[in-house]
């Protein structure tokens, strides 16, 4: 139920008013985050992520629900949605931007692009700009991105006695396969 309000509200916040164009859909997209210290290395990883693309004006937006990140420990998922992410408070984070570059996505092809959009994530909502690229192949659209976030740019705490365990940049990586809607 909470995931079709996710898809809802990004096909609200993408189309309203125009609500007959030809979209890619996913709701199997990966977002992965990574921490690493001499301390402690900490991985998590979501494929419960909805986004969608709209090739005619380019806008895309992403949602996700925190608690569908995974961890190799029970317990870093734990500390993740108690303490840092507050996932209870703040259920999911969105992403709202477009793209753009030297592109034609009704043409099979490798197009190299810049992602523009706003992030929302811990109540926060901050702009994020990164290269991403995007192979239109078989009636699909596969995207890959990588950035960096500080987690206090997003108002998430990192108590003093755990600061060497978590990076001060967290990597983040984007794949999704968006299929035409139908």
């Amino acid at each position: 139920m909470r995931l079709r309000c996710c898809l809802s509200f990004l096909l609200i916040l993408l189309f309203s008013g125009n609500a007959f164009c030809q979209v890619y859909l996913t709701k199997t997209g990966f977002i992965g985050f990574y921490s690493k210290t001499p301390l402690e290395d900490i991985q998590a990883e979501n494929n419960q992520v909805y986004a969608i693309l709209d090739p005619a004006s380019h806008h895309l937006a992403f949602a996700l629900l925190l608690k569908g990140f995974i961890f190799p420990r029970e317990l870093m998922q734990e500390h993740f949605n108690e303490n840092y992410a507050e996932s209870d408070k703040y259920p999911k984070a969105t992403f709202s931007g477009s793209c753009s570059g030297e592109m034609d996505l009704s043409k099979e092809g490798i197009y190299q692009v810049v992602i523009k959009g706003e992030l929302n994530l811990h109540g926060v909502t901050r702009p994020i700009e990164t290269t991403a690229q995007l192979e239109v192949k078989n009636d699909r659209i596969l995207g890959t991105a990588f950035f960096k976030i500080i987690p206090e740019n997003f108002d998430i705490s990192i108590p003093e006695v755990v600061r060497g365990k978590i990076a001060k940049d967290i990597d983040v990586k984007v794949r999704t396969v968006w299929m035409r809607s139908k």
